[in-house]
């Protein structure tokens, strides 16, 4: 049996995805404020050949956060576009919430990094759990679950016919007749719906892609739902090797039943890596982070990335039955009252331990060899087509991968060994949608 070739996306998060990474970094703090550290990084990402680099959001911060961890939540859009000019190959995903953007404007600004870097821009769609948010758009709440999965799934849709609302061959460039694209093929969406009514075309031509690749990281039912529908990267999946598989085969499952190609739809979960040159080495390096990790962060951070406000809660007493006596409303708080219901009388500081909150759902500490053996079993078992690495500190994790892992993987003929294509698209094997 053939293999398909390997994904990786490389998730970026100032000096690591481990909280106390940037404790461990030896340049001065302010660093990561700066395009150089961005562009050092994408710049490494793509000697490595990998499919892209990934750039997460916040639109609301929790006090508790800026004592703990550095607070750069640049927009995602601005950053990659400028990565679009200090780069050639690499894709450039960036995160926008459904739930606090206009689909015109969103989908303008994809459209617009798709262009300026020639067909590299990719969406990662998140709905937004936290409830500070609504505060800070001049809303009096925050919409439940189940409303922002159904806002998102008409947010998309608007968006997907804007960026077919240019007819590929639109554009005409007669000098002599004076016609620069014939308006007989462009279609205003005309969408009226329960959440959006967006009336007019995109303010030029159909990008280089036909549209930016659309990423989701949701696990529950109806983030799986909304992935099945129009997800072309899903970037979540279970920590263990058996539920990941049937995360994917349930997930094909459901694009399948709604008439899409299931190899259209990529699985590259998130593994945070911590690597060494021996197996006690990485674990060392493992260990440091682990003990300069705060356990005031972690019990705050559980419950913040559960949508729920650490400030209404005393970390020294257990988190209160009536929460997690009754189903969760996301994948996020799951995790949560999973652990509280395992340690029903357990301090909420103690069963925070057992919950790392984010899109990192397992850590690998070991070699470059051992990681390559770990992704390899995952591929075979048919879990991934691919992982989103985050690198537990940065750059060190990313360098160590691109200069130790993928060069293991290329001798084993499942990793590339130059960029084929010049869009993300091409990249990950992905058709270019046609206009209607």
């Amino acid at each position: 049996m053939s293999l398909r070739p390997l994904h990786f996306n490389a998730f970026i998060w100032p000096n690591g995805y481990h909280e106390s990474a940037w404790r461990l970094a030896d340049d001065d703090v302010r660093n990561v404020l700066g395009l150089p550290y961005y562009a050092d990084i994408a710049r490494t990402a793509e000697r490595g050949l990998l499919d892209s680099i990934f750039l997460a959001d916040n639109i609301a911060i929790a006090d508790y956060r800026a004592t703990h961890l550095p607070q750069v939540q640049f927009d995602p859009i601005a950053v990659l576009s400028a990565l679009a000019a200090s780069t050639e190959h690499i894709g450039l995903i960036g995160t926008g919430s459904t739930t606090y953007n206009e689909p015109y404007e969103l989908a303008r600004r994809f459209a617009t990094l798709d262009h300026l870097s020639g067909g590299r821009a990719g969406w990662n769609i998140v709905t937004t759990v936290t409830p500070l948010a609504a505060a800070n758009f001049g809303e009096r709440s925050h919409p439940d679950h189940a409303d922002r999965y159904s806002r998102a799934d008409e947010f998309v849709e608007v968006a997907t016919r804007l960026w077919d609302s240019w007819a590929d061959d639109a554009i005409v460039g007669d000098r002599d007749g004076g016609v620069w694209a014939d308006r007989g093929k462009l279609r205003a969406p005309r969408f009226h719906g329960r959440f959006y009514d967006v009336e007019g075309v995109q303010p030029f031509p159909r990008s280089p892609q036909g549209r930016p690749v659309m990423v989701l990281a949701g696990q529950s039912g109806a983030g799986v739902r909304l992935a099945a529908r129009h997800a072309e990267m899903a970037f979540s999946g279970p920590p263990s090797l058996e539920a990941a598989v049937a995360f994917r085969a349930d997930l094909h499952a459901q694009a399948a039943a709604l008439g899409r190609d299931p190899d259209q739809v990529l699985v590259l979960p998130a593994l945070m890596v911590t690597l060494g040159g021996t197996e006690a080495e990485a674990r060392s390096r493992a260990q440091r982070l682990e003990d300069l990790a705060s356990s005031e962060f972690r019990w705050q951070n559980a419950l913040y990335t559960a949508g729920l406000d650490p400030d209404g809660f005393d970390p020294d007493a257990p988190l209160p039955a009536s929460l997690w006596e009754v189903p969760s409303p996301s994948t996020r708080t799951d995790q949560l009252y999973a652990a509280a219901r395992a340690r029903p009388d357990a301090p909420l500081r103690e069963v925070a331990q057992e919950v790392r909150g984010g899109a990192g759902h397992t850590h690998f500490v070991g070699t470059p060899e051992q990681l390559a053996d770990y992704i390899a079993t995952w591929q075979d078992a048919g879990a991934v087509d691919g992982f989103t690495i985050m690198g537990s500190t940065i750059p060190h994790e990313l360098t160590a991968f691109v200069d130790h892992v993928i060069p293991i993987l290329q001798r084993r003929n499942r990793f590339r060994t130059d960029y084929a294509g010049s869009t993300l698209r091409g990249h990950l094997g992905l058709s270019r949608p046609s206009a209607p």
